[in-house]
């Protein structure tokens, strides 16, 4: 076999096919995602950078929201580049090892962004909830604290990914029909027996997936609950505009990532494979994409803060 190791049927490295059937087309579909990246990369440094340059930001909301910016400038980082070197370059080939550090760095971050996504809806049960204990529920202690956790929770449960996929024989060839390495794309190039991986990683699903969404629906439950006992209307309006911003978060994350799970399992035969690779990427990209620009436009400490370091002390704001 090209490119393997015939004694151990472990291959030296990888083929990246970008997205299959639309090879001519490579370089009209890497330009929106070129500029999506921009935009990611441009917007969540920003956001980083104004968080910590500005103290009226130095709240625990901002705090989990920098974390949020992180991650996804990290997670798309993993794969945008090497797409792009794939569609502009034809530069198809991964080492076996770089294949599954990627594939790794993907599914650890992917978990990590949901696990955020949960920290702040929790973050705004507590703002609305208990307003008078806000700062003393969520001090820099307990936020570093329950960063960590999510963090260990996702490094944990993705690092068997690697040495499942590492343990298969791979001898059908070195072709993935992907544009990154993903679990179940690498695993199904193996000619062994893969139901363990597809396993485990059903199961990861549910324990970090639909976990943190059942923690974000119960923490937006009783927000609404305390909302709606509030007795006036602008009150209401403004307990509730504070979730917003999450909100479509929320949508913008979930949404593909759903789509991209269930067809990438039930839909294999009915949805072409060019689609799921193209929403595959979307999903990489939309929420690093999105996220900057849904909270510099529906967040007003930020927009202040983004009009006061563009002009200065002049508008006046504190």
């Amino acid at each position: 076999m090209s490119g393997a190791n015939s004694s151990s049927l472990t291959p030296e490295f990888f083929i990246l096919n970008g997205v299959p059937g639309l090879e001519d087309a490579h370089v009209w579909i890497s330009l929106p995602f070129c500029f999506m990246y921009m935009i990611a990369v441009v917007g969540n440094c920003g956001l980083i950078y104004l968080i910590g340059h500005e103290e009226a930001l130095h709240r625990p909301m901002f705090y989990f929201l920098a974390l949020l910016s992180f991650t996804d400038v990290t997670w798309c980082t993993t794969t945008v580049p090497n797409m792009l070197c794939i569609f502009w370059f034809n530069f198809k080939k991964i080492g076996f090892n770089s294949c599954l550090a990627q594939m790794f760095f993907v599914h650890m971050l992917t978990g990590m962004e949901s696990g955020v996504l949960m920290l702040m809806a929790l973050d705004r049960y507590v703002a609305i909830c208990y307003p008078l204990r806000y700062t003393t529920i969520l001090t820099n202690p307990v936020i570093a604290k329950a960063c960590l956790a999510t963090f260990l929770r996702s490094v944990m449960l993705i690092f068997p990914f690697t040495l499942l996929t590492k343990r298969l024989p791979y001898c059908r060839g070195i072709l993935i029909p992907h544009t990154y390495c993903d679990h179940m794309s690498v695993a199904k190039v193996s000619c062994g027996n893969a139901k363990i991986n597809a396993i485990y990683g059903l199961m990861v699903a549910l324990l970090i997936g639909v976990f943190d969404i059942c923690c974000i629906s119960v923490s937006y439950t009783m927000i609404l609950r305390a909302v709606v006992s509030l007795s006036s209307a602008d009150a209401r309006h403004k307990a509730f505009s504070t979730c917003t911003s999450h909100i479509c978060a929320i949508v913008i994350t979930y949404v593909p990532a759903f789509f991209t799970f269930f067809t990438h399992r039930f839909g294999g035969h009915t949805i072409p494979h060019h689609v799921h690779i193209i929403v595959a990427n979307l999903y990489l990209l939309l929420p690093p994409t999105m996220n900057p620009i849904v909270y510099g436009v529906k967040t007003k400490q930020i927009r202040e803060s983004v009009i006061k370091f563009l002009l200065g002390d002049k508008m006046g704001f504190t």
